[in-house]
């Protein structure tokens, strides 16, 4: 099952995704936002759990690429179901791209895809997304998704010894 979109095809994983994804969770500035580098193992163990969601419950984060193929990311809404996260369980949508995919509008092009399947394929009727307040590049797609801010939700959080505030944004069908 693939989700085509005007200049993009969202689709499940395949094992020669792994080393553009792990290219892609290897570079700075492309992470900078999100906690920090990961090395191919730990992007090794995120690949086979995007890759294992979608093929178990027919939804998560999809590879997204162009029409011809070429590698651009992943979005795509996951269910959150950590004892310690502070929202408790949640369905989240998110979204990495390569840093030659910026500003071409393909994060909120690819999004919007993936929150139409979540509504309409899964009938969720609540996804969230948060990002920390100085993530203006996400907070842009957030916007241009028409999520709306939910402050009463926001949130702060421990990782790796470090304190993180997110803000969170809540899409409706």
């Amino acid at each position: 099952m693939n989700i085509v979109t005007p200049r993009l095809r969202l689709r499940f994983w395949q094992d020669a995704d792994r080393v553009a994804f792990a290219a892609m969770n290897a570079d700075f500035e492309v992470m900078a936002d999100s906690g920090g580098l990961i090395d191919v193992s730990e992007s090794d163990v995120k690949f086979h759990r995007y890759a294992a969601a979608l093929h178990e419950c027919g939804f998560g984060r999809w590879l997204v690429e162009t029409h011809d193929g070429n590698f651009v990311g992943y979005t795509g809404v996951l269910k959150v179901h950590r004892p310690n996260h502070p929202l408790g369980e949640l369905f989240e949508i998110g979204w990495r791209l390569i840093r030659t995919a910026w500003g071409k509008g393909y994060a909120t092009e690819a999004a919007n895809a993936a929150l139409e399947d979540a509504f309409t394929h899964i009938r969720l009727q609540e996804v969230l997304a948060y990002t920390a307040p100085e993530n203006a590049r996400s907070r842009a797609v957030m916007e241009r998704l028409a999520l709306k801010t939910d402050s009463s939700r926001d949130l702060t959080a421990q990782y790796d010894n470090r304190v993180w505030h997110g803000l969170v944004w809540c899409a409706r069908p």
